[in-house]
């Protein structure tokens, strides 16, 4: 993907990542790392008797799968870098449960160029849990390609 191509895709569909496992390991230790020990993320046992039925992913967990996700879709083979500008809609729309895979899907909702040629993009993102017809988040995500 080239950035001078990129205002041709506003509107569409840029691709999907690869899936992600979500294991009781990778939850672990995104709670280590926000110190978010919540006993529905970290407490199997409990979980089990909880109102998912087994631990489930911190939505922040899944959210930050976003970097990994565009690094994987977004490839642009003139841009130096992209960094994360932040975001304006977040939902957590279903849990994810231990032993699931999520993939993102990306779309490239809006483009503007600033002044200094930094290109301005706005990506909708949906995370989706393989086997589950609704998703596990959508996220408007805001990136500076340079």
């Amino acid at each position: 993907m080239e950035r001078s191509n990129l205002s041709d895709l506003v509107g569409q569909e840029l691709g999907v990542s690869d899936w992600f496992e979500i294991t009781q390991d990778r939850i672990d230790a995104f709670a280590e790392c926000t110190e978010d020990r919540q006993w529905i993320h970290v407490d199997p046992e409990r979980a089990a008797d909880g109102p998912f039925g087994a631990t489930i992913a911190h939505g922040y967990l899944t959210l930050s799968l976003v970097s990994a996700v565009l690094a994987q879709v977004r490839r642009s083979d003139d841009a130096d870098m992209t960094v994360n500008y932040g975001a304006d809609r977040i939902r957590f729309i279903s849990p994810v449960p231990v032993g699931s895979r999520v993939r993102g899907r990306v779309e490239l909702t809006k483009l503007d160029e600033l002044d200094d040629g930094v290109l301005h993009l706005l990506q909708t993102v949906t995370m989706e849990i393989e086997g589950s017809e609704k998703p596990a988040m959508v996220a408007e995500v805001l990136t500076r390609m340079y």
